[in-house]
């Protein structure tokens, strides 16, 4: 077994020429497209659905292990069973196939989780051992007791069972069976797993779990023959030298074979953001050192880090988070923002990227410190194109000369320098609710630059709408904004925003979850209003009696308001006590239909959200039969459209995606 080993690692070394774990001078952005159990979030459907608004901000998304855990859809992907059956807690494979392709069809590649430092059995008859066998493109992979290490769960498995495999070459953890990578058989089974993650189902690259549970050598072994665009792995610790040590031992030919995530930088984002000294943003992180920001991913947070619950509270940040968010997104390294904070901040993120890329900001940029004190730090980072300036702290900081802020905060700004030579808009693309200002500005040196502008989407000439530096427009209706550089009668770096205003609405969201068996079925609910009002009485919430047959099934059901002051509310399925509850549902701001898991994790039981599949049931088709006058609204309340009586129905149906819609109060598809 040993010379099998040594063989596949020689052959390795072969095909190792052009592998170099990371791209060089990458200006992408990444997003962590999920969070500790954002079973609904994370929805293939859900994140499909959203892909033109990520695509036009990020480069990348990571998700969760998207393959079969053998849990009744209730584990977010750290136990992982199979390797080859990908229906997980996030969808059926058929809808992972569908995500992946439409974001490689916009321009983002999806990077696949890989947990093999640890692997589940089957658990027939309580095994611990009982790996399944499968058969992909006609051939069984499978492992055994030899392949697992000798040392596994501090040598709890070799005394039940007889294990065979190597001791292990990293950290041993006994929550499932660690693998042995010195193993022939593990190494080919997780090169033909890999393979089928980047050629079959379309992955670009990979996040390698738990990279302290086996050698270095071993991530670059396998990526030197599969040859991912991109690898980073989660090597925990906040030590530089160890985030280095470990990017070193990657190496096959003297060729780097995976970035990591920068804990060193995470670290000091914490620690200056809990106690407001942004001096400490001066101590570098990973991403500061010539030789490695091309490999260091940075992050302000992860699902291992938030805050989960009171038993788990992890380690979360959580003051200026726009601030650590600023950081990673001005300086160099490969930045990945948390889904949460995209969710909760979207608007200020964009902005954040934006400036990113249009300053070039890459991987491997160069930074200089101008000031660092407890009050204030400031750096000056080089793109290709231009220049970004970040501070953190003090706003009576006087910018150096020719430099315009174009993105400010509670205690952050961000500048860029004015040989951009390209318009900047202070509203970034989106759906808002009222009537909002947008400020046109020239990033040029020329001091006779202007603006010229068109609100219906055609192409700005010499001869459009001119402004001066500085001017405001505003929106108040459904608006295709775009903006040019005019000098010396010429237009350039044209800009181009999307705007919809769309007043809220609000509106009645009605909760279904399929009959779970239980003799009583309660919903607790409260709203996300700040308060936490409670919508259903106190915890337990009130017992639900109200029945529906969808489909020749049972389905029980409440309706909510949702009104300005809680656009949206959370919700709990129980048996009426503690000890029989599902995970927070939420947040809920439309129709909902949800199954509960007969399984359960961490002592509750999780749900499925079916939203897409069981609403679609209900609804009617629009057709001529609706009554006029016409009124459409989204799901979530949001007014989209209202046509006069004596507009012929197939107005409504112009310009309106495919999709579901309240049409005069009730449930329609398109």
């Amino acid at each position: 077994m040993k010379k099998l080993s040594l063989l596949i690692f020689a052959c390795c070394l072969s095909l190792s020429i052009g592998a170099h774990g990371w791209p060089a001078n990458y200006g992408g952005v990444m997003l962590q497209g999920f969070s500790w159990d954002s079973f609904i979030d994370t929805q293939w459907t859900n994140l499909e659905a959203q892909s033109d608004e990520l695509a036009e901000y990020f480069d990348l998304i990571w998700v969760p292990q998207s393959g079969n855990c053998n849990s009744s859809y209730n584990v977010m992907g750290y136990t992982p069973v199979y390797w080859y059956d990908h229906n997980s807690s996030f969808g059926t494979e058929a809808q992972l196939r569908s995500f992946i392709k439409t974001c490689k069809e916009k321009g983002v590649g999806v990077i696949a989780d890989v947990v093999i430092n640890h692997r589940g059995s089957l658990g027939v008859n309580g095994s611990w051992v009982d790996f399944p066998a499968e058969t992909y493109q006609g051939k069984t992979w499978q492992l055994g007791l030899a392949d697992i290490c000798i040392d596994d769960d501090g040598g709890a498995t070799a005394k039940k069972y007889a294990v065979s495999g190597a001791k292990d070459t990293g950290e041993d953890w006994s929550g499932m069976r660690d693998l042995d990578h010195t193993s022939a058989n593990v190494q080919a089974n997780v090169i033909n797993y890999l393979n089928f993650l980047k050629e079959d189902l379309g992955y670009v690259g990979f996040r390698y779990d738990m990279t302290k549970g086996y050698a270095a050598k071993y991530t670059g072994l396998y990526n030197a023959t599969v040859k991912p665009t991109y690898s980073v792995g989660e090597y925990w610790d906040g030590s530089v030298n160890l985030l280095m040590t470990w990017i070193a031992g990657t190496k096959v030919d003297d060729e780097i074979q995976s970035a990591t995530f920068d804990f060193a930088t995470r670290y000091v984002l914490r620690d200056a953001c809990a106690a407001a000294n942004w001096s400490k943003l001066a101590t570098k992180g990973l991403a500061a050192y010539d030789n490695y920001k091309r490999y260091a991913v940075t992050f302000v947070e992860n699902h291992d880090t938030q805050y989960r619950s009171a038993q788990e509270p992890g380690d979360p940040i959580n003051n200026f988070i726009s601030v650590a968010n600023a950081y990673i997104l001005s300086t160099p390294g490969v930045p990945c923002i948390f889904l949460p904070h995209w969710k909760s901040n979207k608007a200020l993120i964009k902005q954040l990227i934006l400036a990113r890329k249009m300053a070039g900001i890459h991987s491997q940029s160069t930074m200089q410190q101008l000031s660092s004190s407890s009050s204030l730090h400031v750096v000056e980072v080089t793109g290709s194109t231009s220049k970004l300036l970040f501070r953190a702290g003090s706003s009576s900081y006087a910018l150096p000369e020719g430099y315009v802020e174009v993105v400010s905060d509670n205690q952050l700004g961000v500048a860029l320098s004015k040989d951009c030579e390209q318009p900047w808009l202070t509203l970034p693309s989106g759906t808002y609710e009222t009537a909002q200002e947008v400020t046109l500005l020239a990033l040029s040196r020329s001091s006779d630059a202007q603006l010229v502008y068109t609100l219906d989407g055609s192409e700005p000439t010499a001869s459009s709408s001119k402004v001066s530096s500085g001017s405001k427009l505003t929106i108040d209706g459904a608006t295709t904004l775009k903006v040019g550089l005019l000098k010396q009668g010429v237009v350039s770096a044209v800009t181009t925003r999307h705007y919809q205003i769309v007043p809220f609405q609000p509106h009645q969201v009605t909760v279904y979850v399929k009959a779970p068996g239980w003799t009583n079925v309660y919903f607790y609910a409260w709203a996300n209003d700040g308060k936490n009002t409670q919508l259903n009485g106190a915890w337990p919430g009130k017992a639900v009696t109200d029945t529906k047959m969808i489909d020749n099934e049972k389905w029980y059901f409440k309706s909510f308001e949702v009104t300005a002051d809680s656009r949206s509310f959370n919700i709990i399925f129980n048996k009426g006590s503690n000890a029989d509850q599902t995970v927070d549902i939420g947040p809920v701001s439309e129709d909902a239909y949800y199954v509960v898991s007969a399984d359960k994790t961490n002592g509750k039981f999780t749900v499925e959200d079916v939203t897409a599949a069981t609403s679609i049931l209900s609804p009617t088709t629009i057709s001529s039969s609706v009554d006029r006058p016409f009124t459409v609204h989204a799901l979530n309340g949001q007014l989209l459209r209202t046509l006069p009586a004596n507009v012929p129905p197939s107005a409504l149906l112009n310009g309106l995606p495919h999709g579901i819609y309240i049409v005069n109060g009730k449930k329609m598809v398109r």
